[in-house]
């Protein structure tokens, strides 16, 4: 059976990498007040959650029926789970900086891309997309095509949609914002409140 977008979201309640708190806003570094906190690096410290993360990104991919051979983790949070995946299917793996190095060989992108490359984008977390798609652009200009960006958890933000579809990324998702609506402990007024902030966080 597959792991479903619901056990992912109960998983990240569960091991608090989620925090939602309607009290006290969490102010992100983008000025953004939110109700919700998402650090997902918190899971790769338990080794059964970790598992069915990295399954979970394996049925995901193998189930786009799409061509790839390799895979890129974003940086910083990306970088694990990338490699673990790529580990688990066998296939080369680079990762990529936020920026160039201001030393050294002034690499944004880490390790060896292959010939004609088909890549798959690791990222822990999508907010407005804005770091994801540099990313991508990096490997773009490595004449890489990017099969799929794929996320552990995401918003939902329309400007995140809007940012990818300029470069035609396609994306998705383990779980998003919705899921964990639909399984936290919240009535309906809290529920309105919530889908009423996701539609303009700002």
């Amino acid at each position: 059976m597959k792991i479903s977008s619901n056990e992912i979201s109960h998983l990240l309640l569960k091991k608090e990498a989620v925090q939602i708190n309607l009290e006290k806003l969490f102010k992100w570094s983008s000025g953004i007040m939110s109700p919700i906190y998402c650090d997902n690096r918190k899971l790769l410290s338990f080794p059964e959650e970790r598992k069915i993360i990295v399954q979970a990104f394996i049925e995901k991919i193998l189930g786009l029926n799409i061509k790839f051979n390799c895979i890129a983790g974003v940086a910083t949070g990306g970088i694990a789970w990338g490699a673990l995946v790529a580990d688990k299917l066998d296939l080369p793996f680079v990762y990529v900086r936020s920026e160039p190095k201001k030393h050294g060989l002034s690499n944004q992108i880490e390790g060896n891309l292959p010939e004609n490359p088909q890549v798959i984008v690791i990222e822990d977390l999508v907010s407005t997309g804005k770091s994801s798609l540099n990313a991508c652009i990096a490997l773009i200009e490595k004449n890489a095509s990017i099969q799929f960006l794929i996320s552990i958890f995401q918003y939902g933000f329309h400007e995140a949609y809007q940012n990818f579809e300029k470069y035609n990324i396609r994306f998705t998702s383990l779980t998003d914002f919705t899921s964990l609506i639909e399984i936290g402990n919240f009535d309906i007024e809290q529920k309105n409140w919530l889908l009423q902030w996701i539609t303009n966080p700002h």
